[in-house]
């Protein structure tokens, strides 16, 4: 967690932004991810040309060259705020701008490049640009923990949904569920629709933290580097601000899509990824034109969350996983669409868990029902008993103010779901239970958690009516002296 000096760096930040007239949040978030990567390129040159003079040889990966000298951080920064805006607003050097000269550096300076080429410049005064370039040029990136959790903090800044309904996923969420699919040394993860691209941050996270001897493995570091990490995602800016997130957290080359997943266009994609982790749309409808039709054979509906678990399973290796979120309604929804998803999932491959979650998880973005759905693809069946577990509390209040709370489920989730041997003789009245595939069968394939669970009511005890009316007389008498009590005194 991002606290003290870090997060008021952050802060000033935000409210520099804010101040000089750029109040959306993902307006601030992109044009700080541009200011970050213009530092970036010239920290990368400055490291190559500190291993070039180490062992007395050229320069060999150039981004800038001799003469563009004045387009680098360390140059620029210096400079009076008319003199830095100038070299951001006007092609005084090799006729280009700072701007323009990140945004055609190419694959040198990694996948981040690829996205450029709708980017807009919008800080308007010099006054801003320099406020904003000293304040980050104050923050220490060295350390990978650090850059990640700065650039954290400020998607947590995003306080409402982007252009295409998106709502951020909460990061212990998404650990949560990275922590349940346990990431392998091999796998191949994608995230359909990646946003921000936490969940692959949070997946690369995991290695980083579970298996670092991982990475004395130069075949494992070539995996993570280029093949592990895999995205798609529609919308400009958040491919931006995801490629972004992802070299902050020290994932160099992840493999972004500029797609929408759903579209005939995306439909090459099959069999490709052994882990899926996402949280993709919930309110879209889309156009039978508008979708893959291999999609349509396996779920006959124009609704975006039942579409996307068609897509997974069609994305997914035999044998791979998914980790997925998903509102309440797709778990009991009556329509044929839903009960044919549900029962592709459970009949054709393998559920192996439900997971309810409180309304307000989503807290303050939406306040929709959601639960987690974990399974396998294996095209032969599979399912025997489902694990269910009813998660009431997250480790934070259930209201927009998303206090942080002692009541927490999640370690105690995350120890029963990896100890499901000693799940078997749960009491259906427990927070987890597994119920048979037979019986999700007879009930319509059902995955409301509500359908299987049991709950004790306890017996109330109330008076009798008589000594209620007793009591209510005793009241009014005691109420009726003091009103006079009172009168007299006022008399």
């Amino acid at each position: 967690m991002i606290t003290g000096e870090l997060k008021s760096q952050v802060d000033k930040i935000w409210d520099a932004f804010w101040t000089g007239g750029i109040s959306n949040p993902l307006s601030v978030i992109e044009q700080f991810t541009y200011l970050l990567f213009i530092r970036r390129l010239d920290e990368r040159q400055l490291l190559e040309e500190k291993k070039a003079n180490m062992v007395g040889i050229p320069v060999k990966n150039i981004i800038f060259t001799a003469a563009q000298k004045e387009l680098r951080w360390s140059s620029f920064k210096n400079k009076d705020p008319q003199s830095m805006f100038d070299l951001f607003t006007k092609p005084l050097v090799d006729e280009m701008t700072v701007f323009d000269h990140m945004k055609q550096v190419g694959t040198s300076a990694g996948v981040f490049a690829e996205f450029m080429s709708k980017a807009n410049f919008i800080i308007a005064t010099p006054r801003l640009l320099d406020q904003v370039v000293q304040l980050i040029d104050k923050i220490n990136m060295n350390d990978r923990d650090t850059k990640g959790d700065l650039y954290e903090y400020m998607l947590s800044k995003i306080a409402s949904a982007g252009t295409n309904g998106q709502f951020r996923t909460p990061r212990h969420i998404i650990k949560m569920m990275v922590d349940m699919t346990q990431p392998k040394k091999d796998d191949v993860i994608c995230d359909p629709s990646s946003g921000t691209a936490g969940f692959l941050v949070a997946a690369g996270e995991y290695y980083q933290e579970n298996h670092k001897d991982w990475f004395l493995d130069k075949d494992f570091r070539d995996h993570f580097n280029n093949e592990m990490f895999n995205g798609v995602e529609i919308d400009d800016t958040m491919i931006r601000i995801g490629a972004m997130n992802l070299q902050l957290h020290g994932i160099e080359s992840p493999n972004l899509i500029k797609n929408d997943a759903l579209s005939e266009s995306a439909g090459a994609i099959r069999s490709k990824y052994s882990l899926i982790l996402a949280n993709p749309p919930f309110k879209g409808s889309l156009d039978y034109d508008a979708v893959e039709n291999s999609l349509l054979k396996t779920v006959k509906s124009k609704k975006t969350e039942l579409l996307f678990l068609a897509l997974m399973l069609r994305m997914l290796k035999t044998g791979g996983r998914t980790a997925v979120i998903v509102p309440d309604g797709v778990l009991f929804g009556s329509s044929n669409a839903h009960k044919q998803i549900r029962k592709e999932i459970i009949e054709k491959h393998k559920l192996d868990a439900v997971i309810s979650m409180p309304s307000g998880v989503f807290k303050p973005y939406a306040g929709v029902s959601t639960a987690v759905l974990f399974f396998t693809k294996t095209g032969t069946g599979g399912t025997d008993k489902v694990w269910f577990y009813d998660m009431t509390a997250d480790g934070y209040s259930l209201d927009d103010k998303r206090n942080e709370i002692k009541d927490n489920d999640i370690p105690d989730l995350l120890n029963r779901y990896h100890n499901l041997a000693e799940e078997k003789d749960r009491a259906r009245t427990d927070k987890s239970f597994l119920v048979p595939f037979d019986e999700i069968k007879n009930n319509d394939w059902d995955l409301s958690i509500n359908r299987y669970k049991e709950i004790i009511y306890e017996e109330i005890e109330y008076a009798e009516p008589a000594a209620i009316i007793k009591d209510i007389e005793t009241l009014d008498k005691d109420r009726n002296q003091a009103l006079a009590a009172l009168k007299e005194l006022l008399g």
